[in-house]
């Protein structure tokens, strides 16, 4: 017979709560036992643990199924009830609560995942137990991307109480006009624009009379151009500041101007004046200090302003410079790229991207990027001043402000039969065409641990083995098997079957002798359009940084390929999409490569090969980036940035805050 029983709590955190879940709980030591099963509705108002609201909101309604005999009637209720009651008291001492989804069944004990989801550098180690760490990956990031959409503001007071909630002051003025313009376009996930949040909150703990100040001084910094708006006037470009050596042609200097200019266009009568440095260079150049931000955190979070008369204590330590004193960074020996460390010995893989991207906490990253590389020891220097300066991408150890670009933005793959669907894409090689950018190749640099031609590296090794990790296909969470064995393989025979990555063009950006050395070490081959049906053919793409951030991204994962992606950048689109269900995450180091493409792929000869998943997770990349990456969607973003961005530089900030009717 079924019972309902109205509940007011439930203490339970780590759920989904969509119609018709179920959830099962379990004790230590019991195994293959169902104790309890409940089908979860949302009615009202759920609450995490006692007295603590839950974010998403909602009341729950239980229902007990369990079959009983007609005449047990209260007794068994109440001992069933009993026995939850005590399981759940286990649970919030001992956090062993065990969440399934499924349609319909019964639910069995599982083992606990195999992955921490806990460490700071947004990485978890494979304990080679359980599920394959990739399924664990991938489910988990399903649920955070339906979570984000079931959560998502439906109504401007939802949104303002969400960004209430988050950010502890109201939105800026005209946010009413920018929710109206995102229900208008039907534009995605309103809520998700943290990152905003991140590059401006800083600003809040600087006086505006002063912050302004620093921006002058700022604007005089050769290599950057103004955009401005002022009151009942167009958007243009007020200045321009050109080195007086080696300067950039003035073309180059505001190429991205017009690509700004189209974006804003659509909302260019709806903007507050604003004034903004933007830098025509492809990577990040403001280094943060962390005392210094710090500083101005906390004076934003106090509603107070730092004294910019008591100049800090600033170490000289590079780009850890921007680290916590207590992180894996700061520990130990001043960053010396020339000193690298030994190989991570540790298998892990990224459960969290932006984290991953944190050389604080992955100092590794500073050996195996260009955007650390060529610089000596204890350079570059740290800014002693929070100023305002926008750029293409950033770094977690900068402080410029992002900006959406249109550079390389597509809409479609045209023409469409070169980018065919998933099962009559013939090669399973995994592709890369590019030129050697990122830094300059020269005897002064570390250019062969930079992130491209580490890339071509491995996959063009034909010495030695790897030790790969094929997949078994014990894909049941309660298989005692392992989820996959190792095997150790020649890498000429892994490497030709994986990989069709070369280098493309010539060598660039290189001393004479070193453009020789890279045309005699690497095999080149011609350039060919992203287009072109025999790249379309590949069902997997790499993508991996060049001067900063990768132009391409978008027009890889607008294509029907896989697309596997190893960067340090977090781009503006970056909460609004999800790892692991549109695109592969990878780190830097490549580390986790032959094992996460050997899941989706199989081993030399498909072996244990997960096909399917691969082929749903690049449907939904293409689906993703023609959904979440328009054109409106930049507006959207440029057009909340510069309402958050007047306000802050406004000298009466209250004046330019948003008030609900």
């Amino acid at each position: 017979m079924r019972i309902f029983r109205e509940m007011r709590k439930l203490d339970v955190l780590h759920i989904n709560e969509s119609w018709g879940a179920w959830i099962a709980i379990r004790y230590p030591d019991i195994r293959d036992v169902v104790v309890a099963e409940f089908a979860v509705t949302q009615t009202g108002r759920l609450t995490s643990t006692p007295g603590q609201p839950m974010e998403d909101g909602g009341a729950m309604k239980l229902q007990i199924h369990k079959a009983l005999p007609q005449w047990q009637g209260h007794q068994t209720l109440c001992l069933l009830l009993a026995v939850a009651l005590f399981l759940t008291v286990i649970y919030l001492r001992e956090s062993l609560i065990s969440i399934a989804l499924e349609a319909q069944g019964p639910i069995f004990w599982r083992r606990p995942p195999t992955a921490d989801f806990s460490r700071a550098d947004g990485l978890f180690e494979d304990k080679r137990r359980g599920r394959h760490p990739v399924i664990e990956l991938i489910e988990r990031a399903e649920r955070e991307w339906e979570g984000k959409h079931e959560r998502a503001s439906k109504t401007l007071s939802e949104a303002v109480a969400e960004y209430k909630r988050r950010y502890k002051r109201l939105p800026p003025k005209g946010f009413d006009d920018w929710w109206q313009y995102v229900q208008d376009n039907d534009v995605k996930l309103p809520d998700e624009y943290d990152s905003i949040y991140e590059d401006l909150e800083p600003f809040w703990g600087i006086r505006p009379r002063d912050l302004l100040q620093i921006q002058a001084a700022q604007e005089n910094i050769p290599d950057a151009y103004i955009i401005a708006k002022e009151p009942n006037a167009s958007i243009g470009i007020a200045n321009v500041v050109r080195s007086r050596i080696n300067p950039m042609p003035m073309e180059a200097l505001i190429s991205g101007y017009q690509g700004l200019f189209n974006i804003l266009k659509p909302v260019e009568h709806m903007l507050p004046p604003f004034r903004i440095p933007v830098s025509p260079h492809d990577s990040p150049n403001l280094v943060s200090d962390y005392d210094v931000k710090t500083a101005a955190l906390n004076a934003a979070a106090a509603r107070k302003y730092v004294n910019l008369a008591i100049s800090p204590k600033m170490p000289r330590l590079g780009f850890a410079s921007a680290c916590p004193p207590d992180s894996p960074a700061r520990k130990g020996k001043i960053i010396d790229q020339a000193k690298r460390p030994p190989p991570r010995k540790e298998k892990t893989f990224i459960y969290d991207h932006r984290r991953a991207m944190d050389p604080c906490h992955s100092p590794h990253l500073f050996f195996s990027h260009a955007q650390f590389l060529p610089y000596p020891p204890t350079t570059p220097h740290a800014q002693s001043l929070m100023s305002a300066q926008a750029t293409y991408c950033n770094t977690m150890v900068h402080h410029n402000i992002q900006l959406p670009s249109l550079i390389s933005w597509v809409d479609d793959i045209h023409p469409r039969e070169n980018d065919p669907p998933w099962a009559n894409k013939t090669d399973e090689r995994m592709f890369w065409r590019g030129s050697n950018t990122g830094l300059t190749f020269s005897a002064e640099t570390l250019w062969r641990y930079s992130q491209r031609p580490q890339l071509v590296k491995l996959a063009n090794d034909m010495e030695g083995a790897v030790r790969l990790r094929v997949p078994t296909g014990n894909d049941h969470p309660q298989s005692e098997s392992p989820p996959y064995e190792l095997v150790d393989v020649p890498r000429r025979h892994l490497n030709t079957a994986f990989f069709d990555v070369k280098f493309a063009g010539s060598p660039i950006a290189c001393a004479p002798e070193y453009c020789e050395l890279l045309e005699h070490e690497f095999e080149w081959k011609p350039h060919v359009p992203f287009n072109d049906p025999g790249v379309g053919a590949h069902k997997y793409f790499i993508d991996v940084d060049g001067n900063g951030w990768s132009s391409r991204f978008k027009r890889l994962i607008t294509t029907n390929s896989l697309v596997f992606k190893a960067t340090i950048y977090p781009e503006w689109w970056l909460e609004r999409i999800q790892p692991w269900v549109h695109y592969v995450p990878i780190q830097v180091d490549l580390s986790d490569l032959y094992d996460i493409f050997a899941f989706f792929r199989g081993g030399m000869y498909g072996k244990g090969n997960h096909d399917e998943m691969a082929r749903k997770m690049a449907e939904a990349g293409r689906e993703w980036s023609r959904t979440y990456w328009r054109k409106e969607d930049m507006t959207a973003y440029l057009f909340r940035l510069l309402l958050e961005y007047g306000r802050v530089m406004s000298l009466d900030r209250e004046a330019m805050t948003y008030q609900p009717e």
